[in-house]
């Protein structure tokens, strides 16, 4: 089955191309529901980890699949790149990449939230009534957040938030989508499913299951970006086991781990995913902040064959936006 999205630049409808889609549409098939094991074998971190080095460490591996063929294909910019192109001589090091984000990825105008990655995103609302409650589907709040936090699912409840999905060939840093205070940070245990829409639609609240890193700023403190606390859940998938904290405030300079009580820029490096395809979720506090029009018309479009929008049954279409890019505005 295609997938389509909405490219943010142009408008335009592309193809998604989903890489080793066959494998995760059998794994996460209803037909192998009685075969619990072999899911959580798959998502288990030995395997994990042993998918991670066939595809991104071992250099025969690489020559054989045609890493070259990989980078043309998948549309990666060289002219962004940070560091020289022939460096780039294994997938894990295309993937864990950095680029001259301060050129090709310059932050808005206007004051508000920006998007924390290169990804497709949607955004909604947790206290969604009609029709069938996506956030049930991706993902519950409580566990998401660790479960034991209630102050913190407490704060977010009936909020809002944004799903970012990062596919195999995106710019795999995070950054930071709004200034503000470190007020907790935090790793919460699971496993290692796959982020491919297949995984998603067909398994319950897969986000809220895999091994995940919340950290939770408060941007109401001085020089703040002033919309509330603002919860980034940054989550593993197959093949991502490791999440690591460099925050840097120019350029790469200087990684530092996360702590709390850190003020965070907004646009800075925060993390790096190692590699592979993961997941950032972002969620506000009750109206703080209002999702960009494009955003919200994009996720409504017809024409558009999103996997998404068939078992949710309405119209839920991605948009590809690009890191630094307006999310939100505060709500006045």
């Amino acid at each position: 089955m295609r997938h389509q999205y909405i490219v943010r630049k142009t408008g335009a409808i592309a193809e998604e191309w989903l890489v080793g889609d066959r494998a995760v549409s059998a794994l996460y098939s209803p037909k192998l529901e009685n075969a619990a094991w072999l899911s959580k074998a798959a998502s288990s971190r030995y395997v994990s980890e042993l998918l991670a080095y066939l595809n991104y460490d071992n250099l025969l591996f690489s020559r054989a699949t045609g890493m070259q063929r990989f980078v043309r294909k998948s549309g990666i910019n060289l002219r962004e790149l940070a560091e020289d192109p022939a460096a780039l001589d294994t997938p894990r090091k295309v993937f864990e990449r950095k680029i001259q984000y301060w050129e090709f990825r310059p932050l808005p105008n206007e004051r508000g939230v920006v998007c924390p990655a290169d990804a497709r995103v949607v955004v909604g609302s947790t206290s969604q009534v009609k029709g069938l409650p996506i956030k049930e589907k991706f993902f519950e709040v409580e566990e998401l957040l660790g479960g034991a936090c209630v102050r913190w699912t407490r704060q977010f409840e009936n909020g809002d938030y944004a799903i970012f999905r990062l596919t195999p060939e995106k710019y795999h840093y995070t950054h930071v989508p709004a200034t503000g205070t470190v007020e907790d940070f935090y790793a919460v245990e699971g496993r290692f499913h796959s982020c491919n829409p297949n995984a998603t639609v067909r398994l319950l609240t897969p986000h809220s299951k895999n091994r995940r890193v919340v950290t939770v700023l408060d941007t109401n403190c001085a020089g703040g970006t002033g919309v509330g606390r603002v919860a980034i859940i940054e989550v593993v998938a197959l093949m991502v086991g490791q999440i690591e904290q460099r925050y840097s405030e120019h350029k790469y300079d200087d990684p530092l781990p996360l702590s709390k009580g850190m003020m965070l820029q907004i646009g800075s490096p925060k993390a790096l995913f190692r590699p592979g395809s993961s997941t950032v979720v972002l969620l506000f506090e009750p109206e703080r902040i209002r999702f960009a029009k494009d955003l919200r018309q994009n996720q409504q479009r017809t024409g558009v064959h999103s996997r998404y929008s068939i078992p949710f049954g309405q119209v839920l279409v991605e948009t590809d936006v690009m890191v630094r890019s307006l999310l939100a505005t505060p709500v006045k």
